[in-house]
């Protein structure tokens, strides 16, 4: 026991340490790339989520609440505090299921940690690099901390994984922009322990705010809580990570905590999360993509379409099978796509379309199978599928999607991940500005102050 709790005690060292020069130290150029890409799509997924109602309902809690002008509620002007901001902006950046996941820390890090970065720099009126390199700081504390603790054994404790891994994420960025050290970064980890928490019965959530308070809002809100706190002068505990009741006992009975300080510094997370191509969930991508493809191959459409068959693992087929919520629903999904021609963001969030008699009588012709040989234990290919058509003349056409588009292994490049927020942001923010938003961060390393982006950002 006594090697362990030795072994616990350098954690603590090695991550504030860490989080403490974060900003002082140069990243390579691919890091940097991809960082931007995260932080575009987080953005882009908060413009157009703030339509939603979760958004809606975030932004009209933010403005009740009193408070000084610190950081913007974005796709509003409401200014508040940096709290409430971070709190705000979380939710709505999981509003729509468009924002980034990382599958080994099985996270949903951008909707906590770019927020959570954003609200800070604000606050503190930093330059674009500082908030770039608070969000490499947050993925790579955020989706070790889950992975630490182990994503299988939370997931039987009901424990939500998005929330811990996003409110330790949030936490790290927050204090590498306030430039903390020592001490002060010890105190911050361990409120954010103090604030662990989210429960996975959120999944029951029907209108999906409560999913999006816990996997983006709260873990937002408590990282800069934590850093706010001990900036103003709060103490506490200096290694919650060790010694007697410590915060990988409380979480869990087979924890590895080395894997928090693992090639920490060399070895970037953020390298290793995924975007969606789509604007629908993670569990949809990969049919999606399928029949798109089988669509522009083969001129599919709802004339010469005579039935469709979707095979997916059985977890994920249980998820989307007919689901009461729009952008999850499978059936729904393919079915207004083929109607269409392509899938909007409009369309893949609409609860009026789900009634269309047009779009029901689709759905008629697609049956979705539970195929237990497309179960894998490659987190990166889980979620693969098969989608097979048969048209009216008898043809038989078959896509078997393994590696998602965005994925590790199968990246979307700079002009995919412009082009999906284009489409986004544009219907909100008009075509002028969002390319001048998606310019500003592109050239990130240029924003003197991250204050400039609010006129970019507001409604």
């Amino acid at each position: 026991m006594k090697k362990v709790l030795d072994l616990n005690s350098t954690i603590i060292r090695d991550v504030s340490s860490y989080i403490s020069r974060s900003t002082e130290v140069g990243l390579p150029l691919e890091v940097m790339e991809k960082t931007k890409h995260h932080i575009l799509d987080t953005l882009a997924a908060i413009v157009s989520g703030s339509k939603l109602k979760p958004g809606q309902v975030a932004i009209m809690y933010a403005n009740n609440q009193a408070g000084v002008h610190e950081a913007q509620v974005i796709g509003s002007q409401i200014l508040t505090s940096a709290v409430n901001a971070a709190l705000a902006n979380g939710i709505i950046a999981h509003a729509d299921e468009t924002d980034d996941i990382h599958v080994k820390s099985r996270n949903h890090p951008g909707c906590a940690i770019v927020p959570a970065a954003l609200s800070m720099s604000e606050r503190e009126g930093v330059d674009g690099m500082v908030f770039l390199k608070g969000v490499v700081v947050g993925y790579d504390i955020g989706c070790r901390i889950t992975q630490a603790l182990g994503v299988d054994n939370l997931w039987q404790r009901s424990s939500s994984i998005s929330s811990i891994g996003g409110s330790f994420g949030a936490a790290a960025a927050a204090a590498a922009i306030l430039h903390l050290e020592g001490d002060l970064v010890r105190y911050v980890l361990s409120y954010t322990a103090q604030q662990a928490s989210g429960l996975s019965y959120l999944l029951r959530d029907d209108e999906h705010i409560e999913k999006a308070f816990v996997f983006g809002g709260m873990p937002a809100r408590n990282g800069v809580t934590a850093a706010t706190l001990v900036q103003s002068g709060f103490t506490g505990v200096r290694d919650p990570f060790s010694g007697e009741h410590n915060f990988f006992k409380a979480f869990s009975s087979n924890s590895d905590p080395a894997l928090l300080t693992e090639k920490l510094g060399s070895y970037y997370e953020i390298m290793f999360a995924s975007l969606k191509k789509f604007p629908v969930g993670a569990p949809i991508q990969a049919h999606l993509q399928a029949f798109s493809t089988l669509m522009e191959r083969y001129r599919l459409t709802s004339t010469n379409v005579r039935s469709i068959v979707v095979r997916l693992p059985g977890d994920f087929a249980r998820i989307v099978n007919n689901r009461n919520m729009p952008d999850i629903n499978l059936q729904y999904i393919l079915a207004v796509t083929l109607l269409d021609g392509n899938l909007t963001f409009g369309s893949a969030h609409s609860f009026e379309r789900m009634k269309d008699p047009l779009v029901l009588e689709i759905e008629k012709c697609i049956t979705l199978v539970e195929d237990p040989k497309l179960e894998v234990n490659d987190a990166e290919i889980k979620r693969q599928a098969i989608v097979e058509v048969t048209t009216k003349e008898g043809a038989k056409v078959r896509e078997h999607v393994a590696r998602v588009r965005g994925m590790v292994g199968n990246l979307m490049t700079r002009e995919e991940v412009e082009r999906k927020c284009k489409d986004l942001v544009a219907p909100v923010l008009g075509e002028d500005r969002s390319q001048e938003l998606i310019d500003n961060i592109w050239n990130l390393e240029k924003v003197r102050n991250v204050r400039e982006l609010r006129s970019l950002l507001s409604t």
